[in-house]
């Protein structure tokens, strides 16, 4: 079992995500209330909703995908892999899963380390060499590891409730309340784009720094940091060969992913979740100079 680094500013990002984007909720749903809109019910319908993603965000994601969970006899490679790094990070072995899809990619999720799966895709898995595709499985298992992949969920999923309370208001539409809050009705869409622009910024942050954490973890377990970064190039690589409606098919998925599955046309090229596979890699190097020098 390795010694694994202190995230500390993983863990105070994280905290801070969702209490700013709790705080953020609040205040929307206090001016809804205000205009008359029946934001009790609306709340009711989130925490509800939040609960269900909470409990069953592995079989969502899962299922989105079109992912089957495997056993070893089916997969004897993958589980080998998964259960040498989970022995050497010192945590239980998550399920794991396969999408049978060409898009070389990698994802974690699950509430909890207990409750978790990790899924490649049969195009990752027929990409990579042994090696890569452990550093890849590692960094995965970082994911798990660090507990970012529910706080990354529940975070994603707050921030677009304002989109769906915004919706409810204009589908309804509701100008209840006195008549001088009938002449506010106007502050509603501007209030929930601010909603959503600060969340974005916040959760883009969180994701970012995540990411680089992962690859800290990955060359951690594996004592290879070239080998994640020979993945990454040779997965962004492909990734760019694969046709567009294939990548617009999983998009919802990207700030899972290991590398965003971006179509060319796609609103995710001007706000992307991860670093660049350039930063990654700068990093990586960083990393492996960083070993060297501890004779590692």
């Amino acid at each position: 079992m390795v010694r694994w680094p202190h995230e500390l500013g993983l863990q105070m990002r994280m905290i801070g995500t969702l209490f700013l984007l709790a705080l953020l909720y609040f205040i929307f749903i206090a001016v809804l209330a205000y205009l008359g809109v029946d934001a009790i019910l609306l709340l009711g319908i989130v925490l509800f909703m939040m609960l269900i993603q909470y409990f069953f965000s592995d079989k969502i994601a899962l299922m989105s995908m079109g992912a089957r969970e495997v056993t070893e006899q089916e997969e004897p490679r993958l589980y080998e892999t998964l259960t040498r790094l989970c022995a050497i990070a010192g945590i239980s072995r998550p399920r794991l899963a396969i999408v049978d899809k060409n898009i070389p990619n990698a994802f974690a999720t699950g509430r909890n380390q207990k409750n978790s799966v990790i899924a490649v895709t049969t195009g990752l898995r027929n990409l990579l060499s042994q090696d890569e595709l452990e550093a890849v499985i590692a960094h995965e298992l970082s994911h798990v590891k660090n507990r970012d992949v529910m706080v990354i969920t529940l975070a994603s999923f707050i921030s677009t409730a304002a989109f769906f309370i915004f919706r409810s208001f204009l589908l309804s539409g509701q100008q209840s309340g006195g008549r001088g809050r009938q002449n506010l009705w106007f502050i509603v869409p501007i209030l929930a784009a601010v909603v959503w622009v600060i969340s974005y910024l916040l959760i883009k942050a969180l994701s970012r720094y995540r990411e680089f954490a992962a690859d800290r973890g990955s060359a951690i377990l594996t004592g290879r940091p070239s080998h994640l970064a020979s993945a990454l190039m040779k997965i962004s690589g492909l990734m760019e060969r694969v046709p567009t409606n294939d990548l617009r098919k999983v998009e919802g998925m990207n700030a899972f992913f290991i590398i965003p599955a971006i179509s060319g046309s796609s609103i995710f090229n001007l706000f992307s979740t991860h670093p660049t596979v350039e930063q990654r890699i700068a990093a990586l190097e960083r990393i492996e100079r960083e070993l060297g020098s501890h004779g590692i």
